[in-house]
């Protein structure tokens, strides 16, 4: 458990790094109108495709190892 507990800290800033980076490279097609309510039911009908695609599952796959993560470095602090 030492080794995990010292990579931990680095992987998790790495993960959270990686988290924020693939959200920021997403685009928003909303714009404004979609912001404040109105909408030309685009959105629904929009699917991703390449790039995009990816980077919307590296967003949810990064979360949910950053999540682990953080669970695991409780996890740790509890035992010690």
């Amino acid at each position: 458990m030492g080794f995990v507990a010292r990579i931990l800290p680095y992987l998790e800033i790495f993960l959270g790094a990686l988290l924020v980076l693939a959200i920021l490279l997403q685009q928003s097609s909303a714009g404004l109108g979609g912001a404040l309510g109105g909408s030309d039911n685009a959105s629904f009908t929009h699917t991703r495709r390449g790039f995009e695609k990816f980077l919307f599952y590296l967003s949810i796959v990064t979360g949910i190892l950053f999540a682990l993560a953080a669970l695991l470095a409780i996890i740790i602090k509890v035992q010690s």
